[in-house]
């Protein structure tokens, strides 16, 4: 589902090529309010690729919104293991279920992913002088976080690409970074 752990010190450019031509918005993103953080029961915040847990009193910023889809929409690519078991949480919305982290999936915080509109869609990922295909198969929840859905991970922000290892190997991105 979502994970803000490790992720690329290079910002990413994503175009999201869907079916149709991209629509640029022209209203701005606006945080939409905050949740607190409450502390994970022992051993409930999976921290594989480095995910963050929630931390108990921390305000987390909230979202409904992501920035306008352009051909070079700058965007922050995370790592993130769709698997059963993986850092991901529970299926992915799209098709309920598990991805293979050997191949080229995504999961786009809540404003990209429209409600499920992008699901099973190709978006076009550039970084590192490479360009990379990937299918969206899950959201990256920008409104809600810190609770059993969400692995008691933090809301995602609103400009996150949370892509599969394949997809960071295709880019050449060191899971290191």
């Amino acid at each position: 589902m979502k994970n803000l752990s490790k992720f690329a010190y290079i910002l990413v450019r994503a175009a999201i090529v869907v079916a149709c031509s991209p629509q640029v918005d022209a209203q701005t993103c606006k945080p939409r309010g905050g949740i607190r953080g409450r502390k994970p029961p022992p051993g409930q915040c999976n921290t594989e690729n480095d995910s963050d847990c929630c931390v108990q009193g921390k305000l987390y910023t909230t979202y409904t919104c992501s920035p306008p889809v352009s051909s070079n929409t700058k965007a922050t690519l995370t790592l993130n293991s769709f698997q059963k078991g993986g850092d991901g949480g529970g299926p992915s919305k799209c098709d309920h279920q598990y991805h293979s982290d050997d191949k080229p999936v995504v999961a786009l915080s809540t404003g990209w992913y429209k409600g499920g509109d992008r699901c099973h869609n190709l978006i076009t990922i550039n970084g590192n002088g490479r360009s990379v295909k990937a299918m969206v198969v899950d959201e990256c929840d920008s409104t809600m976080g810190c609770d059993e859905d969400h692995d008691y991970q933090p809301p995602c922000p609103n400009n996150i690409v949370d892509a599969s290892k394949a997809l960071w190997k295709a880019l050449g991105v060191s899971e290191d970074n």
